[in-house]
């Protein structure tokens, strides 16, 4: 599983490496991606569900984190 942590200050919005992270992972790759920012949580799981994407929310002290496998075809890639 690769882990993708957005946490702490970044100079852009934390969806760039979880899209990017998104984007190259190979068909059936698992990814976790953490994050510290609500917004981009947030709009990570709106972009997920529109792709049809089921996914693992997982909630700790000051961070979430998103969890699934990359499907192996998926429309939007």
């Amino acid at each position: 599983m690769r882990t993708v942590d957005t946490r702490g200050s970044l100079p852009y919005s934390p969806l760039v490496p979880m899209l990017r992270a998104f984007y190259t992972a190979a068909p059936g790759e698992r990814l976790n991606l953490v994050t510290d920012d609500e917004a981009a949580f947030t709009d990570m799981k709106e972009f997920l569900a529109e792709q049809g994407i089921g996914f693992r929310e997982v909630y700790d002290d000051g961070f979430n984190c998103l969890q699934f496998t990359l499907p192996a075809k998926s429309p939007e890639r």
